[in-house]
């Protein structure tokens, strides 16, 4: 399969039009010929029409536009296509990572308030996991060096100190939250614009 057949390029929007994910053009081409979506014309922000399979094949190709050669045509490949059933928007929680414990805590230090740049602190187990601790979201914060060396294998209520707030998860974020228009493609601003 061609590159341009498996690079995810393809904005999936609900029936409400909000963004819910990417697909593949191989993966919108077998959602459009079964009338699981339609295809979104797009002609600048005051003309976009939702269009079925039959009449998507029809398009002309225009030089700026990506498309496919069957036998006997090209068919343009889709920007944007909307579910014709889906209207929900998946919720997801950022993955645990330690940018997302800088991100989570505020760039803070959780025992000293104190705002963090890179370099300056780093993540501290609240629990230390030579005492069972676990590296997961309730157990992980932000702490300056200087106090994550003095706590080393100590929990903070041995060494006097006190978290700012009790570690959780983030809440969940709406999907399109995640969605990033690595290709540069501008129909997908519109929709990610709004969200």
């Amino acid at each position: 399969m061609s590159e341009k057949l498996s690079r995810n390029t393809v904005l999936v929007l609900n029936k409400n039009w909000q963004a819910v994910g990417i697909k593949s053009p191989a993966d919108t081409f077998a959602m459009l010929m079964t009338d699981t979506a339609t295809s979104l014309d797009i002609r600048g922000t005051d003309y976009m029409v939702p269009l079925c399979w039959n009449d998507w094949t029809q398009l002309p190709i225009n030089d700026e536009d990506e498309f496919v050669q069957t036998v006997n045509s090209k068919i343009k490949i889709p920007k944007v296509i909307i579910l014709a059933k889906f209207d929900r928007v998946p919720k997801k929680r950022p993955r645990f990572s330690q940018k997302n414990i800088w991100i989570r805590d505020g760039y803070t230090c959780q025992y000293t308030g104190k705002k963090l740049k890179p370099g300056e602190g780093n993540i501290d187990h609240v629990v230390p996991k030579s005492r069972g601790g676990v590296t997961d979201w309730t157990n992980c914060v932000l702490a300056c060096k200087k106090v994550n060396a003095k706590k080393a294998d100590a929990t903070p209520e041995e060494i006097g100190l006190r978290l700012l707030k009790r570690p959780e998860p983030p809440k969940e974020l709406p999907i399109y939250h995640y969605i990033t228009n690595r290709h540069k493609i501008k129909e997908w601003d519109i929709f990610l614009a709004k969200n």
